[in-house]
């Protein structure tokens, strides 16, 4: 039987850090704030944003809204992140995507808008290079720092561990394997184009799975000794619920260890965006 990899425990650790250093800062007359941009009334924003703020004022983070409508020109959402940028009580911003369909073919020009420092959710290209060159030039997306932060509080190691990373998004596979490699892990990483995914994935030390594709890590996958973090959330129309990549019920008994979904790597994401928040104001203090 594997262990699970439980975000709660990771949750509890992290947000007593975050609890702490907003209190420093607060001693030193700085309360750490996140700024949300919001265009419309999207229910899957209006969640993650629920959850967000409900997180936040459990740690001590202040939140400052920007509601705009789904109508939203881009002249006006462009002057809301000038503002935005030009706020020092602001440190870190959290803006929906996707934007609104009329919004779509400027989406990357208006994310890169955004002051990369106050960029704690890995949309600009300033935070992209920041990850590739393990620089503090923004902020890595929120859900590979969560897969990091769970490896770091179960204590496993990856230097000289092969690790494999399936899927090759920015949001999360490259920014991943780019993170893995920072601690010294050598990494594959398997997409759509890949041969023989199984084959490879069955070397692995540590296995992330980000294919977003249900059932699509079976046991052909996994060996014994492996670790397994499976960052997908799907929607599971037979159990009528989310679940990973993982046949979870195939893969957990065969595997070291592996993460739940739900109740893993998801679970530790907001945290992680509320300690992003916290580290951008602590970095207006060097």
């Amino acid at each position: 039987m594997a262990k699970l990899l439980l975000g709660k425990e990771v949750n509890a650790a992290l947000n007593a850090r975050i609890i702490a250093d907003c209190e420093a800062l607060k001693a030193q007359g700085i309360q750490p704030t996140l700024g949300i941009v919001r265009c419309g009334e999207r229910p899957d924003d209006l969640s993650y944003e629920r959850g967000a703020t409900k997180r936040a004022a459990t740690l001590g983070v202040a939140v400052e809204k920007f509601v705009l409508p789904a109508d939203v020109t881009k002249e006006e959402l462009l002057s809301v992140i000038d503002g935005i940028n030009a706020n020092d009580k602001i440190h870190g911003v959290l803006m929906f995507r996707p934007l609104p369909k009329h919004l779509k073919a400027d989406e990357d020009e208006i994310c890169n808008r955004l002051d990369p420092r106050k960029d704690v959710d890995g949309m600009t290209d300033g935070s992209n290079a920041g990850v590739f060159m393990n620089k503090k030039l923004g902020f890595a997306p929120c859900t590979p720092a969560a897969c990091m932060e769970i490896l770091d509080h179960y204590g496993i190691d990856c230097t000289g561990k092969k690790a494999v990373v399936i899927g090759r998004s920015l949001v999360v596979g490259k920014p991943a394997a780019i993170m893995l490699m920072a601690k010294n892990a050598t990494v594959t990483v398997c997409h759509t184009r890949t041969r023989n995914v199984a084959q490879e994935a069955q070397k692995a030390d540590i296995l992330v799975s980000s294919a977003g594709v249900l059932r699509s890590l079976t046991k052909d996958y996994v060996r014994p000794g492996q670790i397994v973090i499976d960052v997908s959330i799907n929607w599971d129309e037979a159990k009528g619920g989310i679940a990973g990549d993982a046949v979870f019920d195939e893969v957990e008994p065969i595997v070291d260890a592996i993460t739940p979904v739900p109740g893993g790597v998801g679970a530790v994401t907001t945290s992680v965006l509320i300690g992003h928040v916290v580290e951008a104001a602590k970095r207006t203090l060097a």
